[in-house]
């Protein structure tokens, strides 16, 4: 049986790279470029943060650099909401599976930060 491993930093360098395709094909126009903007920000973010998370200096610096890490994720849910609603890519079902891959990964860093500050409080 072959098994995949999800490695999840190679998860986040995955979806970034996704995302800079979505950025790609948004429009040449005011907003288009303005979402675009933002979203090759946002879309970065999460995996270079989750490389500093790895060299955390402390249980509160890893805490806080995987919330960093969760909060451009949730940027980047909300730039593909406004993109779908307002059609800014046409053909909206090729973001379906880059929508649920950002609800995955929230999902993942959302649980992580829990199950760190639960640690945290049983160490303390």
């Amino acid at each position: 049986m072959n098994e995949k491993k999800y490695d999840l930093e190679d998860r986040l360098v995955e979806f970034t790279c996704r995302m800079i395709d979505v950025v790609e094909a948004l429009p040449d126009t005011r907003s288009g470029n303005y979402i675009a903007g933002q979203l090759i920000r946002c879309c970065h973010s999460p995996a270079f943060n989750y490389g500093e998370t790895q060299a955390a200096e402390s249980r509160n610096d890893f805490i806080h650099k995987l919330g960093i890490v969760l909060k451009e994720l949730k940027e980047c849910r909300i730039a593909l909401k406004i993109i779908r609603k307002k059609e800014l890519i046409k053909t909206v079902s090729k973001l379906i599976d880059i929508c649920t891959e950002t609800e995955e990964l929230i999902a993942i860093i959302a649980k992580s930060i829990a199950t760190a500050k639960k640690n945290k409080a049983a160490k303390t």
